[in-house]
């Protein structure tokens, strides 16, 4: 019998986990799969009292119930996000549903800044042109960072390491959040409102979590509201983003240029090779068209130090509430 099934398990995750498993002094019996959790795949973690889930798992209520059924007591997810948690049918069907807050927010914010120098300086573009034996500049014009105004939307642990970053770039940094962080505020950072950060800024990058009032941030609306020519940058969730509005404005020239690490339908698309296959996503398609278009795999988390993290502090979720204690690390409906 099996501790915990991690569910879309890669080698990445099956190499952190394992390092961090024969760190314990009493190591647990873990199984991996690499097939997403679904309601067809839910079985496979019968008699197991632990699921590993990752940001693209279906946690939703029928899922819950087979495994719930099967003996499953206990879902870890191995992110900080859980909006793909059923936490009001956890509750009802027994199951304790605990995360990862917080693993490395300098993974996710580096990664956010190297998309931005990337997009600019259109490195993207250029890498492939030398490859060909294209040494042509023509079309490569890039803008300094220094000077521009960036808003940041979201301004906590990852947020925060953003706006630094670009302040250090000497860019006239702007935030949008409902609890301002002084350190940010001494460096010079104002804090303003979304419709004055979008009006103002430059490049809009966005760090903030998903939710209710956050779905489709970046709508018809607030994309009108930006200045003509600016950059958008996604690395929190792909839902704060209306995919076909941006689609739109990038067609009329409105928005300058994009930058993803999330998409909302990368459920079906990322974290596998599909090389060989055909995109039937019409949608993420056309936005690979676009020269002015940086997509990368949900990879900002990708580092060693942020994968060590995750592999630790699950362990640590599954052996406290295992043994009945109090996980800070719980999450739930209320």
């Amino acid at each position: 019998m099996h501790d915990i099934v991690l569910f879309s398990a890669k080698p990445y995750d099956r190499a952190a986990f394992d390092e961090a498993n024969q760190a314990l002094d009493a190591p647990l019996v873990l199984e991996y799969l690499d097939t997403r959790l679904t309601e067809q795949t839910a079985p496979l973690a019968a008699g197991a009292t632990s699921v590993c889930a990752f940001v693209n798992d279906d946690v939703s209520e029928a899922v819950l119930r087979t495994l719930a059924e099967a003996g499953t007591r206990l879902v870890a997810m191995r992110c900080a996000g859980y909006n793909n948690v059923d936490l009001d049918a956890a509750g009802r069907l027994g199951v304790t549903v605990v995360r990862v807050p917080s693993y490395s927010p300098n993974a996710v914010a580096e990664h956010t800044l190297a998309l931005m120098l990337a997009l600019n300086r259109k490195i993207h573009r250029a890498h492939n042109r030398v490859r060909d034996g294209n040494f042509s500049l023509d079309g490569l014009v890039g803008f300094d960072m220094a000077g521009k105004t960036a808003a940041v939307i979201g301004t906590g642990k990852i947020g925060v390491i953003v706006a630094r970053l670009l302040w250090h770039l000497r860019c006239e940094v702007v935030a949008v959040d409902p609890f301002e962080d002084d350190h940010l505020r001494e460096l010079g950072v104002s804090y303003v409102s979304l419709d004055e950060a979008f009006q103002r800024a430059d490049i809009v990058t966005l760090n903030c979590p998903l939710t209710a009032d956050t779905h489709h941030l970046i709508d018809e609306a607030a994309l009108e509201a930006m200045k003509p020519g600016a950059m958008l940058v996604n690395t929190g969730r792909g839902a704060l983003v209306d995919t076909n509005a941006v689609l739109a404005s990038l067609k009329s020239g409105r928005l300058g240029s994009l930058a993803l690490d999330v998409y909302e339908e990368e459920g079906d698309l990322f974290f596998e090779d599909r090389s060989d296959e055909i995109i039937d996503d019409d949608v993420f398609a056309r936005l690979l068209t676009f020269p002015n278009v940086l997509i990368t795999a949900h990879q900002a988390f990708l580092t060693r130090e942020a994968l060590t993290a995750i592999a630790e502090t699950t362990l640590g979720n599954v052996r406290t509430v295992t043994a009945g204690g109090t996980c800070d690390n719980v999450v739930d409906a209320n």
